[in-house]
């Protein structure tokens, strides 16, 4: 009996080394993901401190002018930048909205895909969907010169046929900025988007098809009756890290396709941080508004995380 129990006390002691030792393993596996995030994301947030001085290149910030909340009072005080601010949040909102409304495009485009029997035809279409995702925004903007610009392929083509006499202006216009800047995103992105909800459909049970396919149902109520739902779950997710991540629109794209023309509507808060740093000579300034559309992502993304732990008893966080 006594054997029995050191027996037992010993293969406890092996077990909770081996958990211990296993658990120092998983450490070893994210360190250079913590160490990475640490990095890009954490370390970068010391230069708020340009935020609280009157910070001006190429002097060094011991030689710059403290001046505390300041450039934050000025954002609240002056009306003129307060519109300004006003109509960049607005523009963000408003693309972003529009971003998170056809986030559903990619579900329907993977299941047509993945209703496409011709399998040549299927790669064919996936792979010239995707490819658009690798080419970057200065080269999307040179396809797009190339083809709307006053002496673009359009506009010759339809001078040609006398259809117009004036060349359009299709890019130094502001009229329809949000829908066009859509759309080019929409071009770029719905083929990447999909591959996760290819994957998705790939791990779908087929007896599920099989018997539905024995209660006599169609094409389309299998898709609208079994795969639609099977993605659901992975657009839910896909959606709400959307939302958190709700005011970062990016740069790259708005940076290109801006003119004077639609600057007014083009200018989401990244852009505009980033003329106001660089063009406007105010790196300070720019910095405060930095950091407050940081405090305003932390708080959109506290909030859908609450929405989530009411709506689907999970928490993102």
């Amino acid at each position: 009996m006594t054997d029995s129990l050191v027996t037992h006390d010993k293969n406890n002691r092996k077990l909770k080394k081996n958990k211990n030792l296993q658990g120092k393993l998983m450490f070893l596996y994210i360190l250079p993901f913590l160490l990475i995030s640490f990095a890009f994301s954490y370390y970068p947030l010391h230069g708020w401190i340009y935020a609280f001085y009157d910070y001006r290149p190429p002097l060094k910030l011991s030689q710059s002018e403290f001046v505390g909340l300041q450039w934050f009072k000025m954002l609240f005080s002056n009306a003129t930048q307060m519109k300004l601010v006003a109509q960049v949040m607005i523009n963000t909102f408003v693309m972003s909205g529009l971003t998170l409304a056809t986030a559903i495009l990619p579900v329907f485009f993977a299941i047509f895909l993945s209703e496409i029997k011709c399998k040549w035809l299927r790669k064919f279409i996936q792979t010239f969907t995707t490819v658009p995702n690798f080419i970057s925004w200065v080269m999307v903007y040179s396809v797009a010169y190339s083809l709307f610009s006053g002496t673009g392929m359009i506009n010759t083509f339809l001078m040609k046929l006398n259809l117009i006499f004036t060349p359009v202006k299709f890019l130094d216009s502001d009229s329809h900025t949000w829908l066009a800047m859509l759309l080019w995103y929409t071009w770029k992105s719905l083929g990447w988007g999909s591959i996760m909800y290819l994957a998705a459909i790939a791990g779908v049970d087929q007896e599920l098809y099989e018997a539905a396919k024995v209660d006599g149902a169609n094409r389309f109520k299998l898709m609208r009756h079994i795969t639609f739902p099977a993605l659901l779950p992975t657009f839910f997710v896909i959606l709400m890290l959307s939302v958190a991540n709700f005011l970062n629109n990016g740069l790259d794209q708005y940076y290109v396709f801006q003119n004077a023309f639609n600057k007014e509507h083009i200018q989401v808060l990244d852009l505009y941080v980033y003329n106001v740093g660089m063009t406007g000579g105010s790196p300070s300034l720019a910095t405060a508004i930095g950091m407050l559309k940081s405090i305003v992502s932390v708080t959109l993304l506290f909030a859908v995380n609450q929405v989530s732990k009411k709506v689907r008893g999970e928490s993102i966080i």
